[in-house]
């Protein structure tokens, strides 16, 4: 979770909302990624989906069973759906989104229609977490 810390502050020192993203696979590092859509020009640029896609390119597979996703905050709907479609084993979040979250609001992951089952633990780091989206939205207000 550190890692994707790190990746949190480099999303918010060029400007993005502060997400990091790290994918793993027997606790070896495979890819790191932050938030870029707006440098990217892309909505679906969210550190989720980018470090999914590096993974993929390097694996040469779009299932990534075996592998463990840590980010800095509770996935979105979009980022849940690609967790689930790429068969990502274990999700581990350090801040809760009680606007935005899909596992907050929607019980999404843990739907046992879903025909993939992700494990997943909250609260890593969660404090530090949510110290950088907040003080990164206080200083937008500014």
């Amino acid at each position: 979770m550190k890692i994707a810390l790190e990746e949190a502050v480099a999303a918010m020192e060029s400007g993005e909302v502060p997400v990091g993203a790290v994918i793993t696979m027997e606790g070896k590092e495979l890819a790191r990624a932050h938030n870029s859509p707006v440098q990217m020009k892309d909505p679906t640029a969210h550190a989720e989906i980018l470090a999914i896609r590096k993974v993929a390119d390097i694996t040469g597979n779009y299932r990534l069973t075996g592998t463990t996703i840590y980010v800095t905050i509770e996935p979105c709907i979009m980022c849940a759906g690609a967790i689930s479609h790429a068969r990502i084993s274990r999700l581990v979040f350090g801040a809760t989104d009680p606007k935005g979250g899909a596992l907050s609001l929607y019980g999404m992951l843990g739907d046992k229609k879903l025909n993939h089952s992700v494990a997943v633990t909250g609260g890593i780091l969660e404090e530090e977490c949510g110290k950088i989206l907040s003080r990164f939205f206080r200083e937008k207000r500014i």
